[in-house]
């Protein structure tokens, strides 16, 4: 004889109704962990390479398909002469120790003159060749907006400029100042000259199709700003 259910309790023992399935819920579920666990790790990397040097690139490794890679060794900033970092700030980012990563006055000069480019900042150069890709691509420039602010909020300007001029391309093959300096004026970072480390600087745009051997309009250009830039004091962040 089965005892009878008080009806006030019947509803403690009714079976439980089974969650509807919902794959766009499931989706923003697994894409948010996906994210997390992405911008964990980026952000680890960021804190690694502040740190220790960069082996190599994915742009180094890209290359060695291409050209042989003359040999490397990574140059401390303090071996380094002080002419050849103004130099390529002057070429490539003159107002490198005023901003956070993005050169925002660049960058409303670019759109007002209807340029395609040309405001990358040094710190957005070094993400790209320290920790992304070569080419154009939304991805690669979403990556590339998370990391910069994440590189300069960590690391110093120093730090930023040294790694930049370690993984930089200075000719087919040719990377970083080390290279450089022994592949195309038969010295080392620490004895370039200023002549030397402007015509260094000019080819950054385009290392295979400029030599940093003959003198140009540009790398002329680029010692008197690199002169310019120690007068003025805006070297202070690296100096």
């Amino acid at each position: 004889m089965h005892r009878a259910v008080p009806p006030d309790h019947a509803d403690e023992f009714a079976p439980a109704p089974r969650r509807r399935f919902r794959p766009l819920r499931w989706l923003g579920r697994w894409l948010r962990f996906l994210l997390l666990r992405v911008l964990i790790a980026a952000f680890g990397m960021v804190v690694m390479f502040a740190l220790i040097n960069p082996p190599t690139t994915l742009t180094i490794l890209q290359a060695s398909r291409d050209y042989p890679i003359v040999q490397r060794e990574w140059t401390r900033m303090q071996d380094i002469a002080p002419v050849m970092a103004r130099s390529v700030v002057a070429a490539e980012d003159a107002n490198f120790c005023r901003h956070w990563g993005f050169d925002m006055v660049e960058i409303r000069r670019v759109i007002a003159s209807g340029r395609s480019g040309g405001a990358s900042t040094i710190t957005q150069q070094v993400v790209k060749n320290t920790y992304l890709w070569q080419g154009r691509s939304w991805l690669r420039k979403a990556a590339e907006a998370v990391l910069t602010p994440a590189v300069e909020a960590v690391w110093t300007k120093r730090r930023i400029l040294e790694v930049y001029l370690n993984v930089a391309e200075f000719g087919p093959g040719v990377f970083g100042i080390h290279a450089a300096a022994a592949h195309h004026f038969n010295t080392t970072p620490d004895a370039l000259s200023a002549t030397q480390a402007a015509r260094l600087a000019a080819v950054l745009p385009s290392p295979k199709k400029r030599s940093p051997t003959a003198a140009s309009k540009r790398s002329r250009s680029i010692a008197d700003g690199a002169a310019t830039i120690a007068r003025d004091g805006r070297d202070g962040c690296f100096r």
